[in-house]
């Protein structure tokens, strides 16, 4: 439905590069050219940055093109999307995997409100740490799982979700650590908590401590739990300190049970990811993730 000169543009914007986007969209490299120059006549401005070696770059008028066409983009898909919820009967079985984190803070309200939509479709929730959840894919035990943390098996297909922080975090009771920011190199002075071997958050936290050349065995780990909520109670009765994700402390710290303690030029970002085995995803699983990526977390 969207124009078809705009979508040569969004192709030749995204590839910057008009051979590449003239193979994607099956079409000649003239037919490409020709689209560009229609659209830079309509609009009387240069799209495109021509340089040396064929280099080409987006012109402001280009920039500004490209983000009412990924706008575009998003009206139209939801436009398919409700239309087809329209005329189609969704009903099955609907296996979903998720990591401990995203299971217990992040997909209860999405699952809920799914039901809510979608009452004849029943699903099953499978909890485990993300490298059990990679395995149940593959071994088709699940259609969709969503996880964290960095591994990337070659038989399956990650897209983001949502963004989510790591932060360091301590009880307010805490008599070993007053002070409301440290140094990386000071984590290794205190006890430390943290998720079991196979867990994303473990993943991504041995990852972003090793930009700072810290490795597990220099840190004091006190123990080792397989799940946030075991960390969280064991840390608001300890003077440990632990790496969690920020949605999971929400409650404790507006009732200041706990605080966030600053690592100095420490950031422990990481997205969620939709994994699903490589293919045309299950049509449910699908509708899943759509539905998912629309519903507004508070």
């Amino acid at each position: 439905m969207l124009d078809f000169r705009l979508k040569v543009f969004y192709t030749v914007a995204r590839r910057l590069n008009f051979t590449r986007a003239a193979a994607e969209l099956f079409i000649t490299q003239p037919a490409v050219t020709k689209h560009i120059k229609e659209l830079e006549s309509q609009f009387k401005a240069s799209l495109f940055e021509r340089s040396g070696n064929k280099k080409i770059s987006l012109t402001p008028a280009g920039e500004m093109l490209l983000q009412h066409v990924i706008q575009l983009l998003d009206v139209y898909r939801e436009l398919e999307y409700d239309m087809n919820l329209l005329v189609k009967q969704h009903t099955g079985s609907l296996h979903i995997g998720a990591s401990t984190t995203v299971a217990q803070y992040i997909i209860p309200p999405v699952l809920a409100q799914f039901h809510k939509k979608f009452k004849d479709i029943n699903i099953k929730l499978v909890t485990s740490n993300t490298e059990d959840i990679e395995h149940a894919l593959l071994n088709k035990e699940i259609e969709i799982g969503i996880i964290e943390g960095i591994s990337r098996n070659p038989q399956i297909s990650y897209e983001e979700y949502l963004p989510d922080e790591l932060v360091l975090v301590s009880s307010n009771n805490n008599s070993l650590l007053k002070k409301d920011s440290i140094k990386p190199d000071e984590l290794k002075n205190y006890p430390l908590l943290l998720r079991e071997q196979g867990s994303g958050t473990l993943d991504v936290i041995v990852h972003s401590l090793k930009n700072h050349n810290i490795k597990l065995s220099d840190l004091n780990i006190e123990m080792q739990l397989g799940s946030t909520e075991a960390i969280k109670s064991y840390l608001l009765h300890s003077n440990c300190l632990a790496f969690l994700s920020v949605q999971a402390i929400l409650k404790e710290l507006k009732h200041n049970d706990c605080r966030i303690v600053d690592v100095k030029g420490l950031s422990i970002e990481r997205p969620f990811y939709f994994i699903t085995q490589h293919g045309q995803p299950h049509s449910l699983a699908e509708l899943f993730m759509r539905f998912a990526r629309n519903y507004k977390i508070d």
